[in-house]
C-alpha cells in the first residue's frame, strides 16, 4: 500500500511513459488532454444524440448545448479537472437526475453506441480509452430504471 505524497494527492490512475518508464503523476484529466479532449468527446457524442429518435426526446431543451455543457463539466470534475460541476449544480446524483426519464436497455445501448463512436474519434492510448470506456459502461448500466420485457439485458 502506498501513501499519498506530501506535495499532493495520489492520482487515481498511474500511467507510464513506456512499459518500463517513469510514472506520470498528473490527473487522468490532464493525461488525456484536459478540457479540449473532453469537449471534443462530448461534442461528438451529442452529434449522435441530436439524430437519435429515442434519446433526443429525453432532453427537455430543444437546444442540446445546455446538456452538452453539463456533461462536459461533470466529466471534467470526475476525471480530476475543475470542480465547476459541483460548484454550480451540487452533488452529481446521476441516478436521481435521470429518474424522470425512462431509461431502458434500448436507451442504454443507444447511449453507449453514441459514446463509443465519440470515444473512437479521440485517438487515446489503449489504457486511456479502456479506462474511459469501462466507466461509461458502468455508468450507463447504472442509469437503467425501466425494464422493457421485449429487450433483454446484454
Amino acid at each position: 500500500m502506498t501513501t499519498p505524497a506530501a506535495d499532493g494527492p495520489t492520482p487515481r490512475l498511474t500511467l507510464r511513459t513506456s512499459p518500463s518508464g517513469e510514472a506520470t503523476h498528473d490527473t487522468f484529466y490532464e493525461q488525456v488532454g484536459g478540457r479540449e479532449t473532453f469537449a471534443r468527446l462530448v461534442q461528438e457524442f451529442y452529434r449522435g444524440i441530436a439524430e437519435d429518435p429515442v434519446l433526443k426526446p429525453m432532453y427537455p431543451e430543444e437546444d442540446l448545448a445546455p446538456a452538452e455543457e453539463r456533461l462536459l463539466l461533470f466529466l471534467e470534475q470526475y476525471w480530476g479537472g475543475p470542480t465547476t460541476y459541483s460548484d454550480t449544480r451540487g452533488h452529481p446524483r446521476l441516478r436521481m437526475r435521470h429518474l424522470p426519464f425512462a431509461v431502458d436497455f434500448d436507451a442504454r445501448d443507444r447511449w453507449l453506441s453514441h459514446m463509443r463512436r465519440a470515444l473512437d474519434t479521440l485517438n487515446l492510448s489503449p489504457l486511456q480509452e479502456g479506462t474511459l470506456w469501462d466507466y461509461f459502461e458502468r455508468a450507463a448500466h447504472a442509469m437503467v430504471n425501466t425494464v422493457d420485457p421485449d429487450h433483454t439485458s446484454s
